[in-house]
Parts: C-alpha cells; sequence; structure tokens
C-alpha cells in the first residue's frame, strides 16, 4: 500500500502553501472557514437582489441573507442596508438548507452584538444610542439593534404632546428594564436629561432667593397652576398667585411659551421646589383701594357672583366687595338673585375697609336714587293684582253716578277683613244729608240708596264685590280710616244695624 504524500506548510505562507513531495501546491482547506450553527461570521457583499443579499465569508459558497433578516426595520429596501463591497457581520442560521444554501441573518448578529452592549450599559448606568424607527401607541421604538421601547412619560422632562417630531432623531437614553426572554428593553430619556441638568439646577437654586424678580417661559398648564422653565429647573405659579382678581383656570391668564416677569416666593433646595408668583410683579389693585377710597364713597361696579348670603361686586380690576342680603334692597329678600343677577352694573356705597383681611363690605340699598330693577317683586304684585281683579268686575251698563262709584271701589287698594267688635257703631259719624250719592263716599251706598231713585246701588254692591256683611280689606300696617279713597262720615262697621240707623237718621231729617 502506497503511503499518503507528506505535505508541509511552506515557510512564510501563513499556511495557505503546501510542500508536497518537493511540490508547492495551494492549501485550499487553510482558506475554508471553520464555523457552525449560531456563530457571528464576517463576509464581504457581493450582491443585491431586490429580496436577498449575496456574502462571501470564505466558505465554498457564499451565504444568503434574505431581506426580512437584514434589519429589525419593517419593509425595508436592500439597497437602503447594505452596499456593495461592504463588510458586515452575520449569524449564521443554517449550514445547508433544503436547497444547499448557507443562510445568514445580518438582524441577528447585530442583535447578539448590541444586547452585549446594552446588558454592559444597563449594569454601569451608561446610556446607549439609538435612532428613533416608529411611533407608537405610548412611546417611541428606536433601533438599537434591538427594538427598544420608550414610553413617552420618559421622552423628556416635560410632557411630550406631539411624539411624532422625534422620528429620525438619534436620542441618548437609559436602560431601566432588560428582558432576554422576551427581548425586551425599556428606556428613558428624561433620566439622561436630568442627569444633565442636575448640575445645571444645583446652580440656579443656588443663585436664587425669596423676593427676587425672575424672568422665565411658561413650559406647561394644569388645573392647578402654571410651571415656569427658569434656563434648567422649572418653578410653578399656584392659580391663586396668578392674579390678583379670580381665575377659574391658569389658561385665563397665560398661555404656554409666553414670557413672564416672575417674582420667587418660596425655595425647597432639599426638594428643589420653586414657588413663583406672577400678581406680585403687577399692582396690587388693594392699594388703590386703600389710597383713594373711604368708607361712605359711592362707586359703580359690576356683580360678579351671587350667593345665597348676598352678592359680590367688582368695584375695580382685581377688586370685590360682598353686599350682604341685608344690604340689597329696603325691602324683604329672601334670594339675592329676586334683586341683582351677575353681569349687572349698578352704584355701590362703601360701608367698610377690612385693610388686614382685605374685605370690602357694600351696600346697594343705601344709595340714594338708586334705580333698581326689583326681580320678582313685580311679578308677586302682578299676582296680588290679578286676584283683586277677579272679584272686582264691574258691568258696562252701569248708569253714569254708579258707575262712577264702581270705579272708585275697582281702584281701592284691598282690605284685610275686619272683625264687626274692633270699631264700636257708635263711634261712626252718622250721614248729615240724604243727597245724591257721592263718588268719594261709597261707604255710604246702603244709606244714600233709599234717598236716591236716580239708582239702584244694591247690584252696585255686588258688582264691587262689597256686601253690608263684609267690609272689605285693608294692607297689613294701615287702618281703615286712614285710607286716602275711605270718607270721614263712612262707619267701616259692618252689621245691619249700622245701616238701619243711617237710614232712620235720614228719614227724621226729611220729616
Amino acid at each position: 500500500m502506497t503511503p499518503a504524500p507528506s505535505a508541509t506548510p511552506v515557510e512564510g505562507s501563513g499556511g495557505l502553501l503546501l510542500n508536497i513531495d518537493g511540490k508547492i501546491v495551494p492549501n485550499y482547506a487553510a482558506t475554508m472557514v471553520s464555523f457552525e450553527e449560531g456563530d457571528v461570521v464576517k463576509g464581504k457583499v457581493v450582491r443585491i437582489d431586490k429580496d436577498e443579499v449575496l456574502v462571501d465569508i470564505g466558505y465554498k459558497a457564499e451565504g444568503v441573507i434574505p431581506s426580512n433578516e437584514l434589519s429589525i426595520r419593517k419593509s425595508v429596501d436592500p439597497h437602503e442596508e447594505v452596499e456593495l463591497g461592504e463588510e458586515i457581520d452575520a449569524l449564521v442560521l443554517t449550514k445547508e438548507d433544503s436547497e444547499g444554501r448557507l443562510i445568514l441573518s445580518k438582524k441577528r448578529a447585530r442583535f447578539e452584538k448590541a444586547w452585549r452592549k446594552i446588558e454592559v450599559a444597563a449594569d454601569s448606568g451608561e446610556p446607549v444610542e439609538g435612532s428613533v424607527i416608529e411611533v407608537v401607541k405610548g412611546g417611541l421604538i428606536l433601533d438599537l439593534g434591538v427594538r427598544g421601547f420608550l414610553p413617552a412619560s420618559l421622552v423628556d422632562i416635560r410632557r411630550v404632546h406631539n411624539l411624532e417630531e422625534f422620528t429620525g432623531q438619534t436620542l441618548e437614553c437609559k436602560v431601566i428594564e432588560l428582558n432576554r426572554s422576551r427581548n425586551n428593553v425599556v428606556l428613558s430619556r428624561r433620566a439622561v436629561l436630568e442627569e444633565e441638568r442636575k448640575e445645571v439646577r444645583e446652580q440656579i437654586l443656588g443663585r436664587l432667593e425669596p423676593g427676587q424678580v425672575v424672568e422665565g417661559k411658561i413650559s406647561n398648564i394644569v388645573d392647578f397652576g402654571a410651571f415656569v422653565d427658569l434656563d434648567g429647573i422649572d418653578g410653578l405659579i399656584h392659580i391663586s398667585e396668578l392674579s390678583w382678581s379670580h381665575v377659574n383656570h391658569p389658561s385665563e391668564v397665560v398661555s404656554i411659551g409666553d414670557d413672564v416677569r416672575i417674582k420667587v416666593l418660596d425655595i425647597d433646595r432639599d426638594r428643589q421646589r420653586i414657588s413663583l408668583g406672577l400678581k406680585q410683579t403687577q399692582e396690587d389693585p388693594w392699594q388703590r383701594v386703600i389710597s383713594t377710597h373711604r368708607s361712605g364713597d359711592v362707586l359703580e361696579g359690576t356683580v360678579t357672583k351671587v350667593v345665597a348670603f348676598g352678592a359680590f361686586v367688582e368695584i375695580l380690576p382685581g377688586v370685590e366687595g360682598l353686599v350682604h342680603i341685608s344690604e340689597l334692597a329696603d325691602h324683604h329678600v329672601e334670594n339675592p338673585s329676586e334683586v341683582v343677577e351677575p353681569g349687572s352694573k349698578l352704584n355701590v356705597k362703601i360701608l367698610e375697609i377690612d385693610e388686614e383681611r382685605r374685605r370690602l363690605s357694600l351696600s346697594i340699598k343705601r344709595v340714594e336714587g338708586q334705580n333698581m330693577a326689583m326681580a320678582g317683586l313685580g311679578e308677586q304684585i302682578a299676582q296680588a293684582e290679578g286676584t283683586q281683579d277677579e272679584g272686582t268686575e264691574v258691568e258696562a251698563e252701569v248708569d253714569p253716578p254708579t258707575g262712577q262709584m264702581a270705579d272708585a271701589f275697582a281702584n281701592a287698594t284691598p282690605a284685610a277683613e275686619a272683625p264687626a267688635e274692633e270699631v264700636p257703631a257708635e263711634e261712626a259719624p252718622a250721614a248729615e244729608e240724604p243727597e245724591a250719592p257721592s263718588e268719594e263716599a261709597p261707604g255710604d251706598l246702603p244709606t244714600e240708596v233709599e234717598a236716591s231713585e236716580e239708582a239702584d246701588p244694591a247690584p252696585v254692591a255686588e258688582e264691587n264685590g262689597t256686601t253690608e256683611e263684609d267690609p272689605g280689606e285693608h294692607q297689613e300696617g294701615e287702618s281703615v280710616q286712614d285710607r286716602p279713597d275711605s270718607p270721614d262720615d263712612v262707619d267701616e262697621t259692618s252689621g245691619e244695624d249700622s245701616s238701619d240707623d243711617d237710614a232712620q237718621t235720614g228719614e227724621s231729617d226729611q220729616s
């Protein structure tokens, strides 16, 4: 049996040439790369097609990278990912598939390399860089070689309203969560920004003092106030410190991006918090009230709010006073809305100025010549008049003298029922002459009817809602004798005896 020829490497050839029985031949085996599936190898791009890339890694055949294995991005163009002649890293997926091809993956080789880098960065706290490739619900996707998720709340120190503006940007973030089994990487750009600005914040806090007036820009608006960027640190203007007047929402006073002059009210250096005031840089209208007005002054104001115990009236921009319910009108007021309503302009009188508590007591009813629209009162009067009209209808066919008397009754103010016992009969004056009925003496109707042949008084009494048993009503606090429409010679007591006495007196005079 012939022994195999001995082959020895040629010195200086690096093992690429062999000396076999005195002949120098190429060592083809030395040019073959030795690798296993899962290994990362280097290769040169030799061809780019629309759906795959061919890479020479020094194997007996070129490796194939399918387009979906080029990048973690979706639907990429191979020409955008690699160039001819470019040297790249690729991970061996299959040494020989069903068609005998060597299948490689560029994105998985990059993933393995990037994951090791990310693990080191997560342990050391160092930031990693990645470009924004996608905007998803709740945040951004960064290409780190691995798909990293950056939540919207961690994109910036302040809340970002439009995430689209970050598309394509390269961001530096810290790794805050890492899970290899799920290939999950969570990032925070805010942590990087806060660390960068920590030194700046300390410098700003060191030079700020309460009472200083500084300039800043409105960076955010919330329900309870507005945040101001002070060149690296945010301070808060509470809603109560925005204006001397009442503010329902901070957006009524400031807008995001506004440049403002504010006063430093307080600094919490341990918590790195700054309290600011905007109204302190503006004129205090209360000082104008103290210096220019005194108790007893009458001013024009606008009703700003109506409450159960009164109404607030603004007499100067930012200065409101209270008109207590007892100072709204001369009559009794159940609800302030009966008298005033928000937005109405009226005159008020200053009753008291409390400088210490910054409070004003005002009055409406004490202003002379005040023309007030008594809301609700007119409706009550109309209802009362409607009740009166139901009992005082007068027929149109009444004779002229009787009709005049009926008109006098209809125009009279209705009075409350008066018991017959309250006015003794002897105090009522007797009728002196049986003359024709007088327009001013409707109370003598029963007596004078017998002396007059021209009028039939009975139906007149019914038409005016007045009978001998019903002397009529009088207003509260007003006696019947004091009424301007009641004659002095009328007996207001009820009963037949009084009428009979008057009638007898008339008969005796006639005789």
